[in-house]
């Protein structure tokens, strides 16, 4: 079994240390780098391309979110996680457009980053569950009021994959379509539904139980 190799980037060197004790006695988990503020944690993951990185928010040099978007740019196929004491909205959907595909807080962390890690590898979003209550609490009622079944098969289709936290790149891989096709059926679904952002479609997905983001 290959293992999944982890980076980790956190200003307090105990946060840091008691996570790579944590992660590397999973058999599954291989940390492979660790880093103290944000543009360091960039320079290594662009490196070292592990398949998943967990990042804080509050590091020096370069915030948390503005790395990951850094790295979202140049590897996408690294698979993006914030673990942070920041449990506000605004933290939470700034990450989200970011293309962070996972978001914790530090208070709930333990055993849960764990499987916070194997779900976003096998490509899923991963939401603990405060993090989800506070992103279908603090996005606007007016997105989402159209039904659902405005949507085509294929709309409903990537407006899951969309909320799962799939680029349009990957959606067109596995279903065979360009991503600019993608983007066509993604307007159109968002446009129906009246949303406007990403944080809606994922609101919009957890209450018609497309996505469960855990």
């Amino acid at each position: 079994m290959t293992a999944v190799t982890v980076f980790i980037a956190d200003d307090h060197a105990i946060v840091r240390d008691g996570l790579v004790a944590h992660l590397s006695a999973q058999p599954d988990l291989a940390v492979v780098g660790t880093a103290s503020d944000g543009r360091d944690a960039v320079a290594k993951v662009l490196q070292l391309a592990p398949h998943v990185a967990i990042l804080d928010i509050s590091m020096p040099e370069l915030d948390g979110i503005e790395a990951a978007r850094q790295i979202a740019a140049e590897r996408p196929a690294v698979q993006l996680i914030i673990l942070s004491m920041h449990g506000g909205a605004q933290h939470i959907f700034h990450a989200l457009e970011a293309g962070v595909r996972g978001y914790l807080l530090k208070e709930s962390a333990g055993r849960e980053i764990i499987d916070a890690i194997r779900v976003v590898q096998s490509g899923r979003r991963y939401l603990s569950p405060k993090v989800a209550e506070i992103v279908t609490e603090n996005v606007g009622t007016r997105g989402g009021c159209a039904p659902l079944e405005s949507l085509s098969g294929r709309e409903r289709e990537i407006l899951k994959l969309v909320a799962d936290g799939y680029s349009s790149a990957e959606i067109g891989a596995k279903l065979h379509l360009s991503p600019k096709t993608v983007d066509s059926y993604r307007s159109r679904m968002m446009q129906k539904l009246h949303l406007s952002d990403l944080a809606g479609v994922i609101k919009f997905a957890i209450r018609h139980g497309l996505t469960t983001l855990e």
